[in-house]
């Protein structure tokens, strides 16, 4: 069955906290690059320069219009759901995230080809990171769900500072509004 991946279902089941990312505020960042969007690697332990912090929202699956979901029940998984609209929120939000000395970027475990066509159609102004080898998602025990066989992270926002994880949202609930979120709590940290 085709899905709009920008219509979020009303009755969506909200994500609980399941303690699977306590573990992370303080957290140094490992020295990994990961293949990016923008073309060549990109460190995820180094905040661009310009920045005071790195926004890095992580995302299961971006849907593509016209085309299936991964399994007929996604809409059923908590937290699953919502990928387009909170890329585009972050999009929406790029300005004032950069006032607020954020740089940001998008992390998946989805192919690299899935990520490029999601960044052209959706106009991203920043980069989508493909952790499809789970480099980071093992080094740092991102959490994580299996659906079809493949290995896909739950949607959570790490804010970089100074090699450091210094904050971490999740879980994620509602993703379209998450950027706003971040934005809010950025101008009250600095």
């Amino acid at each position: 069955m085709a899905s709009d991946p920008m219509a979020l279902p009303p009755d969506l089941p909200v994500p609980v906290d399941d303690g699977a990312a306590a573990h992370l505020p303080g957290t140094p960042m490992p020295a990994l690059a990961l293949p990016s969007t923008a073309g060549g690697p990109m460190r995820v332990d180094q905040v661009p320069d310009g920045f005071d912090r790195l926004v890095v929202y992580a995302y299961p699956w971006t849907g593509q219009p016209g085309k299936p979901l991964l399994t007929p029940e996604w809409d059923l998984i908590p937290g699953a759901r919502g990928c387009t609209p909170e890329a585009c929120s972050f999009r929406d939000h790029a300005a004032e995230l950069r006032e607020a000395g954020a740089a940001v970027v998008g992390l998946s475990t989805q192919e690299a080809d899935y990520q490029r066509e999601a960044a052209e159609r959706l106009h991203l102004p920043f980069p989508l990171l493909n952790d499809a080898e789970l480099r980071l998602a093992e080094a740092l025990g991102l959490p994580t769900f299996a659906v079809e066989g493949r290995v896909l992270l739950k949607r959570l926002t790490l804010v970089i500072r100074a090699g450091e994880i210094e904050h971490v949202f999740y879980p994620v609930f509602p993703p379209n509004t998450h950027a706003e979120e971040v934005l809010a709590w950025l101008r009250a940290a600095s």
